[in-house]
């Protein structure tokens, strides 16, 4: 009886001595490698019940493996009837676990109705799908998807549990109307910088209580300057003299028409966020309290002497995540109670999610982006992002600049070694670190001050100086202090 032929290039390999490989050079070697793996090119099957659908606005094409069903690939409608069919189809022909891509918001309501009617879905990086050679259609797309999820080649995003996509709901409509807002803001400057009311110069914003009262007075049709300049706040640094000069301008009809519909605008977008605050606190309230009768840790000093609320919610929101997540972000050094708000509200607190703290910030893109080939980096790139967490953790980070604290002392260092955009990266993992220790352990954190850190570097630096002398034969004595 004959050996076969994966045998014999298995037998083969294995007479192969070290010797006779080190004698081979380069272009044997590889081609011997290339031969020995080419014999076996099977893939093995991961999901055996596996179904593709390529989403669409208006239909949802599913690709089911040939031997389930006589016409294996269908079309189906966008309406929640036509998809509930589509999960009785998978069913009926066996499927348990289907992959889509993440296209637009189409995505949603498909799987929320596959989750429900009991199938494995996976969301997939439609990067890690876009390999198919030739023109491609709806119903290759939907092929190409069942087969590498057959395979396994797809890796799952992450989704939160619908607790935490509820409050992301909420937190993320807060947002959008902060930039409303915001944008109401700085047109409403455009028009008063077009009648020359220099009101910019002399308030550093617009929208505090000063300037709100003077831009309300102007729209009931006052116009004497010292009059509107007696509407300034004690703690205005500007004079009243100085206010009067700076609203002496050329008051334009269609400009005080612009002035007073953003005005409304702005005004309609702090009523909406207050409505966004009230039904947040009442969200939150109704979750289970994971703090464990624990009391709230009290407020760092620096965050109780700030006075200015700003776009801040109108309610004890730090309460409200020390009772969701059972630890207190904000003890953190630059991470504010709207930081932890945005990270507790993407991510949630269950960390378990990452295997570890390096997975977390990996998803994040806050790594390295190094590639390596033969053991050594030859080339470094950048990963752009737009995840919400690591923008208000890069915000953070740059805001160690001025900081007192450990932290602070570890970014200017990093700042001056590497430079401001690489120590920001730098110092957004190093908090995204933090935040997965608390969350998955319950750690607590404590700051040790600047004069620690600089103590501990200095020990460092020591220790290198005199391994260095050592190692040339000479040795490091410290000068006695005077």
């Amino acid at each position: 009886m004959k050996a076969k032929p994966q045998e014999k290039n298995k037998k083969s390999a294995e007479h192969l001595t070290q010797r006779h490989w080190h004698e081979m050079n380069r272009k044997q070697r590889r081609e011997m490698t290339r031969k020995i793996q080419s014999e076996d090119i099977s893939l093995e099957v991961i999901h055996p019940d596996a179904a593709g659908i390529d989403i669409g606005n208006e239909f949802h094409y599913v690709a089911v493996p040939p031997s389930r069903d006589g016409q294996p690939v269908r079309r189906f409608g966008c309406t929640t009837a036509e998809l509930k069919a589509m999960a009785d189809w998978l069913k009926q022909c066996g499927i348990r676990t289907v992959a889509m891509q993440s296209t637009g918001v189409y995505w949603i309501a498909v799987f929320d109705i596959l989750e429900q009617a009991g199938l494995e879905v996976y969301l997939v990086n439609a990067r890690d799908t876009k390999n198919l050679p030739g023109r491609k259609s709806d119903v290759q797309e939907s092929q190409w998807l069942m087969k590498l999820h057959t395979y396994g080649l797809l890796r799952n995003s992450f989704r939160p549990p619908q607790e935490i996509r509820t409050m992301r709901t909420y937190w993320r409509q807060r947002n959008d109307l902060v930039q409303s807002a915001g944008r109401h803001i700085q047109r409403m400057q455009k028009a008063l910088t077009q009648m020359n009311i220099q009101l910019a110069n002399v308030l550093s914003d617009v929208s505090g209580t000063t300037g709100q009262a003077i831009i309300t007075a102007i729209l009931r049709g006052e116009r004497d300057p010292h009059k509107l300049a007696e509407l300034r706040d004690p703690h205005v640094k500007a004079s009243e003299e100085q206010i009067a000069q700076s609203l002496e301008g050329n008051w334009q009809p269609d400009l005080l028409f612009v002035l007073k519909q953003e005005q409304d605008g702005y005004e309609f977008c702090q009523k909406q966020m207050a409505e966004c605050d009230r039904q947040l606190a009442q969200y939150l309230q109704q979750r289970e309290d994971r703090s464990q009768g624990a009391p709230l840790p009290e407020e760092k000093r620096k965050e109780r002497l700030k006075k200015k609320k700003g776009n801040k919610p109108q309610f004890d929101l730090r309460e409200g995540l020390f009772h969701l997540t059972g630890t207190d972000l904000t003890r953190i050094d630059s991470i504010d109670v709207m930081t932890a708000t945005t990270i507790v509200s993407e991510a949630g607190y269950d960390m378990s999610k990452w295997e570890t703290e390096h997975h977390f910030v990996s998803w994040l893109r806050l790594c390295p982006d190094n590639r390596i080939s033969g053991a050594k980096v030859i080339g470094k790139g950048r990963l752009p992002t737009n995840n919400p967490i690591s923008i208000a953790l890069k915000m953070a980070a740059s805001s160690l600049r001025l900081s007192d604290t450990y932290l602070g002392a570890q970014f200017r260092r990093l700042r001056t070694k590497l430079g401001a955009p690489v120590a920001i990266k730098a110092m957004a993992a190093k908090l995204a670190r933090l935040v997965y220790r608390m969350l998955r352990y319950g750690m607590k954190y404590v700051d040790k001050g600047a004069d620690f850190y600089q103590l501990q570097h200095r020990q460092l630096k020591v220790k290198q100086l005199k391994w260095k002398a050592a190692s040339l034969g000479y040795q490091v004595i410290p000068i006695p202090a005077a």
